[in-house]
């Protein structure tokens, strides 16, 4: 099933991302090949919902239909801080 979503990730959503101005920062599959993390950066948190509401009613995304849903068991979403320090 990871293949099969990563093939979509990167075929659909990855450049329709891009092409909304949502830059994907980093993506990472656990070693188990069970989960999917990712990272999309905004200018700030304000722009998230109209960012996501151009997203998710772009006629690329509607295409889709619910064809990322079947990939998706269970799903998390956080903001997160860029630091201001070097670890």
């Amino acid at each position: 099933m990871m293949e099969s979503w990563l093939t979509l990730f990167n075929t659909h959503i990855r450049p329709l991302h891009k092409r909304l101005g949502i830059p994907i920062k980093h993506c990472w599959v656990s070693k188990d090949g069970q989960d999917f993390i990712w990272v999309r950066q905004f200018n700030d948190e304000n722009e998230i919902p109209s960012k996501e509401d151009s997203y998710r009613n772009s006629p690329e995304r509607v295409a889709l239909g619910d064809l990322p849903q079947q990939h998706i068991e269970e799903m998390h979403v956080r903001v997160i801080l860029d630091t201001e320090f070097d670890l």
